[in-house]
């Protein structure tokens, strides 16, 4: 019996894994319907996002933290998406390396360094606390923290690298840049 695995890492990943589980259950034509659904709400994004940095000539620095003890860096599909909504990854340099413990800072104060404007927590399996990102030695002078702008996203939303990542993730992060 055939067996397949997808180990979806970027945004068009997850477009790919959804044509292909589609042909593979029979369901080709819903799978394609999908996926040009998420690619025109990609483009709806992209285009909101654009038209905001043309405004305001700005793109929001963030930092995106999947964990918190110890702090690890949004992974590649999350990185991806934050760009796509107009935002800045801090830590873009960061998000190609598939595996958490890659993403892992050595130097919580280097999120202190690159100061972002908006901070995203997402911690697996447990509620994200701004009040235990304000107390972290040296984080009272981040930018985000003096300006309350810490933010939750579920991980079952944004960190599932499936279509929910697309059309619930992609939204709530353009709230989140409508600074």
């Amino acid at each position: 019996m055939p067996v397949y695995a997808f180990n979806m890492r970027s945004v068009d990943d997850i477009l790919g894994m959804i044509e292909t589980l589609g042909r593979l259950v029979g369901a080709e034509a819903k799978a394609s319907e999908l996926v040009a659904e998420l690619e025109a709400q990609i483009a709806a994004t992209r285009a909101i996002a654009a038209e905001r940095i043309a405004k305001t000539g700005h793109r929001p620095r963030v930092y995106f933290e999947e964990w918190d003890e110890p702090n690890i860096t949004a992974v590649r599909w999350v990185s991806e998406m934050i760009e796509i909504a107009g935002g800045e990854n801090i830590f873009t340099d960061r998000a190609a390396s598939p595996l958490a413990r890659d993403r892992i800072l050595a130097d919580p104060l280097e999120v202190v360094r690159r100061d972002p404007e908006i901070i995203i927590g997402s911690w697996c399996g447990k509620h994200f606390r701004a009040e235990h990102i304000s107390r972290r030695p040296g984080w009272s002078t981040v930018t985000a923290v003096q300006n309350g702008q810490m933010h939750e996203i579920k991980s079952a939303i944004i960190l599932t690298p499936g279509p929910v990542a697309i059309s619930e993730g992609l939204p709530l992060l353009l709230d989140i840049f409508d600074l």
